[in-house]
């Protein structure tokens, strides 16, 4: 199944998942096993030798991923790290050098500044808004990748990736594009010219905040391979049990966006007036700077809502400990919402840094509760 053939929705509920041959169970089975009875030396039975390699239900989501972001190979990994790291080892060499986004997950930021610059791969941190900015950072025949995430975690800044993936194909480079806040729902990079886009499918895709793992989903099928080989090489992939409930959660990944986006929109509505809010983070709003790219190749502008408390860094930290409705957790996308301080939580590793993220702010990942609870949850919150 392919998006030339189908919609979103059906390729999210049927991609990858026709009804078992033996049984015709509805649902793809959860192959919990580790080996596979070979029927002779060398004939391993469908190509299935060992649960690291080849797994059916890993296969099942694999396929549901190229589908649903227009690929032409998914691969799927214990976690969204697990995917960054086996694409920086696969595209990589000691020498090379990635520009990065100066506010990027702060998960991302640690790879990089603790993992792969000891390896031997440099980085250059820049607004990647900033197109005359990422050109200057480039070094010809060293910068192997243009790594994006739009919109960020947590400043929600928005990266044009047409203009992106023409200045990395320029020189010769690739561009990646975190698509996590986003979700393929909402946007596909890969249309856009992205060479590799990547999941944290714990977030919107498994949606229900019970599963770990991670993607990655090439347009060139010669890169996919590649990335195969190190998926296997490197063993950083997910369980069976972990590729289904990832399966079962984009099933529903349509439904569950166009709630997460209308509660949104109310709640950035919401905050506009409040006077303990001095300003708000949405890509939404025609007064964000990336709004206009953002309407250009985002559907909607996302579940995902930042602002910057108007008493400063103890008020947003009160506001965070306050919250009743909204969980005071990390991780993002699930179907209820959560609240944090970035600053002391998912970024505390950029403390200190150039991608340092400002201490007044606060994060909200808006779930798909009803909405007026949502909104008396932030009014007795925000005092």
């Amino acid at each position: 199944m392919t998006a030339n053939s189908y919609g979103f929705d059906t390729l999210a509920i049927h991609a990858g998942q026709e009804p078992d041959p033996r049984t015709g169970a509805v649902v793809p089975p959860i192959y919990q096993t580790s080996t596979y009875a070979q029927d002779a030396v060398g004939a391993p039975r469908l190509g299935y030798e060992y649960s690291r390699s080849g797994n059916p239900t890993r296969d099942s989501l694999q396929e549901c991923l190229a589908a649903i972001e227009g690929g032409q190979r998914g691969l799927a990994f214990a976690s969204g790290l697990a995917a960054e790291d086996t694409l920086l080892r696969t595209v990589c060499r000691p020498g090379d050098h990635v520009v990065i986004p100066n506010d990027a997950y702060g998960g991302t930021y640690r790879l990089f500044s603790k993992v792969a610059e000891r390896w031997g791969v440099d980085w250059t941190a820049v607004p990647l808004d900033d197109i005359d900015s990422v050109r200057a950072a480039f070094r010809p025949g060293h910068t192997r990748l243009i790594w994006s995430e739009t919109p960020t975690n947590p400043l929600l800044n928005v990266n044009d990736i047409a203009l992106l993936a023409g200045l990395a194909h320029e020189y010769d480079a690739m561009l990646a594009v975190d698509n996590t806040f986003a979700s393929p729902y909402l946007q596909q990079p890969l249309t856009l010219g992205a060479d590799v886009v990547i999941h944290s499918t714990t977030k919107y895709l498994g949606g229900h905040s019970d599963v770990v793992g991670g993607a990655l989903v090439t347009a060139d099928a010669g890169l996919g391979d590649e990335l195969a080989f190190h998926q296997n090489a490197m063993g950083g992939v997910n369980g069976p049990f972990d590729a289904w409930l990832t399966l079962r959660g984009i099933k529903t990944l349509g439904v569950r966006m166009d709630r997460h986006c209308d509660n949104a929109e109310r709640i950035v509505g919401y905050l506009r007036e409040h006077p303990a809010v001095a300003s708000v983070l949405y890509p939404g709003l025609d007064t964000h700077p990336g709004h206009e790219v953002a309407a250009k190749q985002m559907s909607r502008f996302g579940g995902m809502v930042s602002f910057r408390a108007a008493g400063g860094p103890e008020a947003a930290v009160a506001v965070c400990n306050r919250a009743k409705l909204f969980v005071l957790a990390e991780s993002l996308g699930g179907v209820e919402s959560l609240i944090e301080h970035p600053g002391q939580m998912t970024h505390l590793s950029a403390a200190g840094s150039a991608l340092e993220v400002p201490a007044d702010l606060v994060r909200l990942s808006v779930g798909i509760e009803t909405v007026d609870d949502l909104l008396a949850d932030l009014e007795q919150a925000l005092g």
